[in-house]
């Protein structure tokens, strides 16, 4: 086992960069008006219905994790051998690691989430983080980043300006095929390799799951606004939310 002192050492410099992403999302969440607000002497939307609440909520709630996180970290000792110069004992597959999972959730931020639907941009996500990670086998890592890179890409080249976000879904398809390409690869390289345990079984039906649950309860139960409304499958569940599901609902 580790030193003990090395990972918390890692803890500290993991929790500062967790403190930083999330106070920069903070302040660019207040772009969005959260407190009431008058719009050509009308007032807008109660705090409630703000599209800023769950932003909000999730970078308040890694801010606090991330405090936390520090206050450990400096309580056994890890802050110390951290701004030491003995380094914290970061390994070539750890900084693999590490670099792998940043440029999977950079990729995801910046080009799927803006631009493709919600549920299959984040099960895309999900499945690289989960099986690229979990076993730490270097060639799982490699082609997850792999995955969610072709994906983001065409996204990024075919729809960068704003103005493209919302056209026909040719990068939904492509990532929807990217992501049933990585779930068969998968699949086959964890039977190759006799290791087709649970976690694998499940993490399709974690990926998809996951996403539509969040992205169901953030519109029709938070009345939030989600990215990307014109999405391939989530234009489908809106509509026959408020055309099939809500009139059952009212007895109409």
């Amino acid at each position: 086992m580790e030193d003990k002192t090395i990972l918390r050492a890692r803890d500290f410099w993991t929790s500062l960069v967790l403190m930083a992403t999330s106070v920069f999302f903070i302040y660019k969440t207040t772009d969005i008006p959260f407190f009431n607000t008058k719009s050509a002497g009308v007032d807008a939307a109660e705090w409630y219905n703000s599209a800023a609440l769950v932003p909000y909520g999730i970078f308040y709630a890694m801010l606090a994790l991330s405090i936390v996180l520090l206050f450990i970290s400096i309580k056994d000792g890890g802050a110390q051998r951290a701004l030491s110069l003995t380094g914290i004992g970061l390994t070539k597959v750890e900084t693999l690691r590490v670099t792998s999972v940043s440029a999977i959730l950079l990729l995801y931020i910046f080009g799927l989430v803006p631009r493709v639907d919600f549920i299959i941009g984040s099960a895309l996500m999900i499945t690289c983080l989960i099986w690229g990670f979990y076993k730490g086998d270097q060639k799982s890592m490699l082609i997850s980043v792999s995955a969610i890179a072709i994906a983001s890409f065409y996204a990024l080249i075919a729809h960068f300006p704003r103005s493209e976000w919302t056209k026909p879904h040719d990068d939904d398809w492509v990532t929807l095929l990217v992501f049933a390409a990585l779930t068969v690869v998968m699949f086959i390289r964890e039977r190759r390799a006799n290791a087709l345990d649970r976690i694998v079984k499940l993490t399709p039906v974690i990926s998809i799951l996951v996403p539509t649950i969040l992205v169901c309860a953030m519109a029709f139960g938070f009345r939030q606004n989600v990215p990307n409304r014109q999405g391939l499958i989530f234009s489908h569940i809106e509509y026959h939310y408020f055309v099939t599901i809500k009139p059952l609902w009212q007895g109409q």
